[in-house]
């Protein structure tokens, strides 16, 4: 009984696993966590330069170079998936920019709609791709969503993300009771402050907005969090890893924060 429920915490080695984004950041974390379980992994990215690192360093990880905000794009991921894959068990749709800082009465149209093509459209052309052959998976296929703790807060100065982040958990709980009887799972992960250049670019320029230093902007951001640090790449890479095996059969239209508990934004 014990050694059946240690090993139902890992997922099952041979799953056909795809990540969008998955060049960098938390993206290229998730892909080379699930390497390390014996997945076989699929990414695509916009960043040519990058996958061709993570292809160096994990020679098992197959590419494609994509612009998701493109449904063509994302249709010819799709036959490089079918082509590396055979099919598709997992789908970590991990695509996501940080969008303009500022108020909203100063925000550009421009800024709005790259904002929400990259965030939430993208999202919902790898989904419809995916489904069919998430139910053609027998095993125990899924579908996580990467949103935000912005997806569950208020974002002030950050409001086209935050908009798109909450579009994601609704596109989650939407997609997991149409899915459900199917035997898909769907579920979203939503980190809080990661540690990361990109976290530093976004601490930057929300001080820039305030007027404040980056350094008093940065001790702002500690004292949201209940535990007082910021979470990693590998806290998240735990928790789809955790969401894709036998023990999470049963967990689906879940929005699960990796965020230390933060409190407020």
């Amino acid at each position: 009984m014990h050694n059946r429920i240690i090993d139902s915490l890992r997922p099952v080695p041979g799953l056909r696993v795809l990540v969008t984004g998955g060049a960098s950041g938390i993206g290229a974390a998730i892909a080379r966590a699930f390497c390390e379980t014996g997945a076989r992994v699929h990414v695509c990215d916009v960043d040519r330069v990058a996958l061709d690192g993570l292809a160096a360093e994990t020679p098992a990880i197959t590419t494609s170079t994509a612009d998701a905000s493109i449904a063509k794009d994302v249709d010819m991921v799709f036959d490089d998936v079918k082509h590396s894959l055979g099919g598709l068990d997992v789908l970590i749709s991990n695509v996501g920019i940080a969008g303009p800082t500022g108020p909203m009465e100063d925000l550009r149209h421009a800024d709005w709609e790259r904002t929400v093509d990259v965030n939430l459209n993208s999202h919902f052309y790898f989904a419809r791709c995916a489904i069919p052959l998430l139910k053609a998976s027998g095993n125990n296929p899924g579908l996580i969503t990467m949103s935000s703790v912005a997806g569950r807060l208020g974002y002030a100065l950050r409001t086209p993300y935050a908009c798109t982040k909450w579009a994601l958990v609704g596109l989650m709980k939407s997609l997991a009771i149409e899915l459900g009887p199917h035997g898909v799972r769907v579920n979203a992960i939503l980190p809080g402050t990661v540690e990361g250049d990109r976290m530093t670019g976004v601490i930057g320029a929300r001080a820039a907005a305030a007027g404040v230093s980056v350094e008093a902007m940065r001790e702002e951001y500690m004292q949201k969090i209940s535990l007082r640090r910021m979470v990693t790449t590998d806290d998240i890479s735990a928790m789809a890893l955790f969401l894709c095996s036998p023990a999470a059969r049963n967990i689906t239209g879940q929005a699960i924060s990796v965020d230390g508990n933060m409190e407020y934004l």
